[in-house]
């Protein structure tokens, strides 16, 4: 029997780590892992979370795997208000565009709130590291975006 690969068991260790406990940055899981016996470089763990499939929940910016909170429509709907809430800060639109300010690190679990959300009026969204381009069908589906998004901000 061959010995399992230290990749393949440092993945593993991920996946435990991040099912045990909350685990919002790559420093605490770097923490985490050297503490279990692995060294490893920031850019093993960034590497290691997108092979994963390892995605931020929006509710407290833990890691998590992709797909595992559930798509009821109020939970979308909560979620969607709670990522409003806490990572934006400006919006603008230009024409059928839409751009959105975040924090450092705070765009993508924002943009996957909105891509959750399922939106008729958005096509789609692209995140950066604080800043997040939403695609809206055409200028109405933009103004109806933002409308509906500052509606979240005054609740």
């Amino acid at each position: 029997m061959q010995p399992v690969p230290t990749k393949t068991r440092r993945q593993r260790l991920i996946l435990d780590l991040i099912e045990r406990a909350p685990i919002a940055s790559q420093h605490e899981l770097q923490r985490r892992l050297k503490a279990a016996g692995f060294e490893a470089t920031q850019a093993t763990v960034s590497r290691d979370l997108k092979q994963l499939g390892v995605v931020k929940r929006v509710a407290d910016g833990a890691y998590q795997l992709a797909g595992e909170e559930a798509a009821n429509p109020e939970t979308v709907a909560a979620a969607l208000e709670r990522a409003v809430d806490q990572f934006l800060l400006r919006v603008e639109q230009v024409q059928q565009l839409v751009v959105l300010g975040t924090g450092r690190g705070q765009a993508q679990p924002l943009a996957e709130a909105i891509d959750r959300a399922s939106l008729p009026e958005v096509v789609g969204t692209i995140a950066g590291d604080d800043t997040i381009l939403v695609v809206g069908r055409d200028s109405a589906g933009a103004r109806t975006f933002v409308r509906r998004i500052e509606a979240l901000l005054t609740r």
